[in-house]
């Protein structure tokens, strides 16, 4: 049997775009509107954040950071716990780049509006540069060999406060410091009424009523339901589940055959890790792990380069071979200084997200040209920037063999090339997913409009970076707040129309 639960605006998920809206709509409820955010994930307590590589991952990524594409070529991470994936990421705060917008062209949003609401939560998060006192030797070299090239390099703005240096932004800041919706704007919504139901997996949305099933897990803190199946009715719905499950609750609810672009044009920034390996041991672990990035190469060749530093089990993955030289690596990870690349990916039809028999997301990705490239070129001019910076040696995925040493340095071009770039041998990753229910004009070639209203559903949106008709070229955190504070705003005009119609729907049925 069924509990019914009766909410005048239900918002799934509470990441980036969930938390947003919720905060921003928390107000509504000294007016007596009932505002729940159900979220799949749990609540974790504090003391869980031990910072184990292994435990973290299962607690806070969805199949424990190791969601994979069809075919099995590149690995996707995203955050399953209150607060989503804003929990599990490095703080970065990067407005949208004007030229982006401009390729983006979606008629009704505008540039200057969606940067200005990104600021706005500049603000609230704390946004601001590290002090340079705090940058450790893995982010100042990397500036130092960026410099000695001529490349551009700029400095990362990041949401901490308080920040202790612990070094494990990916697995859950262990002493509070990281701002993102969990800190901010989750407890703001809470203060003002707003309900945090944890543990909730939304099956499907049938017109306005919403299908749940809560289900403690072994960690974290119970929902605040009992677990069992739910009924849970709305005025106004706001689907936050990110790119891989808003298109799956979508397609779950029967909505694909009616919107033709649903679950297409994903994006995914792929990302690959290379290492430098350093005559002695530099701080890599202490400290903020991302200050600075470099996008001498975004336009020409369309990919940037971030400071970065992984765990032992992620690094130890991301290497290709296996044998001594692999064991000779990993066995100082002092020494080792860390870069991530990110392919500008082109946002293409058949780049998809479906859903199996089971309801399950599956997401089918085919590597563009223009990616690869991207991903071969990148490696280059990071080894150069290894080598600038002193190290003695660099692992690249692309390269003939295992270590480039430094007296092969005029030689980088030969050594990785295209023809060592293999697909399911190079560990290809991704952070930023991007697109499944872009914006757009029309049914045709869109799932929304640029207020996030789903085509000829009212009451019905979207709030994440599923909203993304092509990638964002940068990290896309700040954008999707901002697309969210958007939604929730048209949700506030539309509310007063919404509820009269619900309410003559329930006086017919009467």
């Amino acid at each position: 049997m069924k509990t019914r639960k009766d909410y005048d605006i239900i918002i799934i998920g509470s990441g980036a775009g969930g938390g947003t809206v919720a905060k921003e709509l928390s107000s509504m409820c000294a007016d007596g509107l009932r505002i729940a955010v159900l979220e799949q994930g749990p609540r974790l307590r504090e003391d869980e954040y031990t910072g184990r590589e292994s435990e973290m991952a299962q607690k806070l990524y969805v199949d424990n950071g190791g969601m994979m594409t069809s075919d099995g070529t590149m690995t996707l991470a995203m955050g399953r716990l209150l607060g989503g994936s804003t929990v599990v990421y490095t703080g970065t705060s990067i407005l949208l780049p004007e030229h982006v917008a401009e390729r983006w062209a979606v008629p009704g949003l505008d540039w200057a509006d969606l940067v200005g609401r990104s600021k706005k939560y500049m603000g609230e998060n704390n946004v601001h540069l590290q002090e340079p006192e705090k940058i450790n030797d893995n982010n100042r070299l990397f500036h130092e060999g960026c410099q000695e090239l001529g490349y551009a390099c700029e400095q990362f703005p990041i949401n901490v406060k308080g920040c202790k240096g612990s070094g494990l932004c990916n697995l859950g800041c262990p002493n509070a410091a990281k701002q993102g919706t969990l800190r901010v704007q989750l407890p703001a919504a809470a203060a003002n009424g707003v309900e945090l139901i944890t543990n909730c997996r939304v099956e499907r949305i049938d017109g306005k009523t919403l299908h749940a099933r809560i289900e403690n897990r072994d960690f974290g803190e119970p929902s605040a339901w009992a677990p069992g199946d739910y009924t849970i009715t709305a005025k106004a719905i706001v689907v936050s589940s990110g790119s891989v499950g808003s298109p799956a609750l979508l397609f779950r609810s029967g909505f694909g055959d009616r919107l033709p672009m649903l679950g297409r044009y994903f994006t995914a920034h792929p990302a690959l890790i290379l290492v430098g390996q350093h005559a002695g041991p530099i701080t890599n672990y202490q400290g903020h792990p991302k200050s600075y990035f470099c996008d001498e190469y975004m336009e020409s060749e369309r990919y940037l380069l971030e400071t970065c530093m992984y765990f032992p089990f992620v690094t130890a993955k991301s290497l290709s071979g296996f044998g001594p030289e692999h064991s000779a690596l990993m066995a100082d990870m002092r020494r080792l200084q860390m870069i991530l690349v990110l392919a500008m990916d082109p946002a293409e039809k058949d780049n998809r997200i479906e859903v199996d028999n089971d309801g399950n997301p599956v997401v089918h990705y085919a590597f563009h040209d223009t990616t690869i490239n991207a991903l071969v070129h990148s490696q280059r001019t990071s080894t150069r920037i290894f080598f600038a910076a002193g190290a003695e040696r660099v692992h690249a995925p692309s390269a003939d063999r295992f270590f480039i040493e430094a007296h092969e340095a005029n030689r980088i071009d030969d050594i990785i090339t295209r023809d060592n770039f293999k697909l399911g041998k190079i560990s290809i990753a991704s952070a930023h997913l991007m697109g499944g229910c872009r914006m757009g004009g029309d049914t045709a070639k869109s799932v929304t409009d640029a207020w996030g209203r789903v085509h000829g559903e009212p009451g019905l949106y979207v709030a994440d970076a599923s909203l993304f008709p092509q990638c964002s070229e940068v990290n896309p955190y700040l954008t999707i707040m901002g697309l969210a504070d958007r939604v929730a705003q048209q949700v506030r005009e539309d509310y007063a129309e919404l509820a009269a119609v619900a309410n003559t729907a329930q006086e017919s049925a009467a």
